[in-house]
This record gives C-alpha cells, sequence and structure tokens, in this order.
C-alpha cells in the first residue's frame, strides 16, 4: 500500500533518462529494479540520498544516482533524498558537523578549548576577501570531513533501519486488519 502510493508520485524512467545531468548513465536507468517501490529498494535508496546529500557538497544527486544504480537502490527516492542539505540546513549541518569532527579529533588533547575552536573559525572566516583563506582550509578540513562522514554514516543507517522498521509495522497492522475482517471480527 505504502509502496503504492510512493510510486505515485514518481517520475517516468523515461523523464530521468532525458535529464540532461543523468543522461551519461545511459540504458541503466531503465532498469526496472530502479524503479521498483518496496521495503528494501526504498529505504536503500533513502540512505544512499542521506548519505550523499550529507557528505557530498556538490553533484550530490549525479554521485547518489550512481550509487543507487550500482546497488540497485530506488532511484528517485536517492536522488530527492539529498536534498537533506539545502540552502536552510547547509549551515547548521556543516557547523554541527565541524564541531563532532572537532570533538572527535582532538579527543585525548587537553589544549582545544572552545575558545582554540572559535578562533580557528574565525581565523577561517576572516580570511574569504583575500587568498589567505586557502592557508586556513586545513585547520577547519579534517574536522569537517570527520564530522559530515560520521554524521551521513549514522544518518543514513538509522533512516535505513527506521524506515524498514516503519514499513514492516504497516504490513503487520494490514495483516491483521485482513485477518480480523476475514474472521468476521470488527475492526
Amino acid at each position: 500500500m505504502f509502496g503504492k502510493s510512493v510510486k505515485r508520485y514518481l517520475p517516468a524512467p523515461e523523464k530521468v533518462a532525458n535529464n540532461r545531468w543523468l543522461r551519461w548513465l545511459g540504458p541503466k536507468l531503465t532498469q526496472p529494479s530502479l524503479w521498483q517501490a518496496n521495503r528494501r529498494t526504498i529505504a536503500l535508496g533513502c540512505a544512499i540520498g542521506v548519505f550523499m546529500g550529507l557528505l557530498i557538497p556538490l553533484a550530490q544527486i549525479p554521485a547518489a544516482a550512481l550509487l543507487a544504480v550500482i546497488l540497485r537502490a530506488n532511484l528517485p527516492m536517492a536522488m530527492v533524498s539529498t536534498l537533506v542539505t539545502n540552502p536552510f540546513t547547509f549551515a547548521p549541518v556543516y557547523f554541527l558537523a565541524y564541531k563532532l569532527g572537532n570533538l572527535v579529533l582532538s579527543l585525548g588533547e587537553s589544549d582545544l578549548s572552545d575558545e582554540a575552536i572559535d578562533q580557528r573559525l574565525a581565523a577561517v572566516t576572516e580570511g574569504v576577501d583575500s587568498l589567505s583563506w586557502f592557508d586556513h582550509i586545513g585547520n577547519v578540513g579534517a574536522p569537517l570531513f570527520t564530522g559530515l562522514f560520521i554524521i551521513a554514516t549514522v544518518t543514513s543507517v538509522a533512516l535505513y533501519f527506521g524506515i524498514s522498521f516503519l514499513w514492516r509495522l504497516g504490513v503487520v497492522f494490514r495483516q491483521r486488519k485482513r485477518r480480523k475482517l476475514r474472521n468476521g471480527e470488527s475492526v
């Protein structure tokens, strides 16, 4: 039932295959397995999209489409779920990722306080007007990527199992309802 309602909103395979950004994947985009709306393909497609959406700042949709084709996940769900990072969520997600990455990388070190973290951020933002920002990107790059990788991995795994669980729960409830109707019990 959920699969049918999802399928109603999915674009036609030919429309996606003719998209100028995805045309390079060619006839692989029209494979029926990429358009199936079942528990595994939907959950995997969402997990792929969220992972790529959080981890890759540019070209998220083509990267998610390529991974969905390789893993035979639901292609439209993989592409749509990359929009987890958008102009409204980009800054908070990247700030949280930087803080998390900095925390993980500084475990065992006592010299990185909140003041030191704020100084690093200030050093990066003050050099934006000149080329000196490039010198400071190393201060932010490793913690940011580490945090993004952790957030993307945990979120996508949780999303995969969450969607699978909710889908299975819906199937169980529908089976119970049918069983009650068949036995003549009131619902």
